[in-house]
């Protein structure tokens, strides 16, 4: 497709490569950034296999710097460099590789308040942006959003198979909390209940 033709192609709620994707992430993390300069509660947090792409990369390092709280669950390739004073030093990393093999992808942004939840085929890579037809959904229904949150919660309670990424050393184990947390084993046991409620 041309430029023009792409620039004709209107979407509702998705958000598609080629089209409208890296360009409604950009100013989704925008409207973070004018709110942390503004005061405001500013929050972002992504999980996904890999970020690559130095044009979202330096957005993020650009939303650190401005106040806003992101973290990050990428369980393969990450170039971005966490830690780093007055670029980085705010963003946390984690990656969590365990016995099941997690292909998801999560985009969660405060919103001022909305709490705007993405599930989504695409890595922030260049060729998944920019070049294939991946796309991204919103989830409205506030129950799944509330379901998709406690997976993430989970996620970042995990300190059995997460590392944290600290831009120093290629890696190290999270130790946190008195008890031990496997985000994959909980979310295993939260979605069997779910299928097989308890009986009381």
């Amino acid at each position: 497709l041309s430029n023009s033709e792409v620039q004709d192609v209107m979407f509702e709620n998705l958000l598609v490569g080629q089209f409208n994707l890296r360009s409604t992430l950009i100013n989704l993390i925008d409207f973070e950034i004018k709110q942390a300069k503004l005061g405001n509660k500013a929050k972002i947090i992504l999980k996904m296999n890999s970020l690559e792409d130095s044009q979202m990369i330096e957005k993020l390092y650009e939303a650190d710097q401005a106040g806003v709280e992101i973290t990050l669950i990428i369980r393969g390739i990450n170039c971005l460099i966490p830690g780093i004073e007055g670029i980085s030093s705010n963003i946390k990393v984690i990656s969590i590789v365990d016995r099941y093999l997690e292909h998801s992808r999560i985009f969660m942004f405060h919103a001022g308040g909305k709490n705007l939840i993405y599930l989504s085929s695409a890595d922030w890579m260049v060729r998944n942006l920019s070049y294939r037809i991946e796309t991204a959904f919103p989830i409205y229904n506030p129950e799944l959003k509330k379901f998709v949150s406690d997976i993430i919660d989970i996620q970042l309670s995990d300190n059995t198979k997460a590392r944290k990424l600290d831009g120093v050393t290629d890696s190290v184990m999270v130790k946190n909390g008195k008890s031990f947390v496997n985000s994959q084993q909980q979310t295993y046991k939260m979605i069997k209940n779910l299928r097989h409620p308890k009986k009381k």
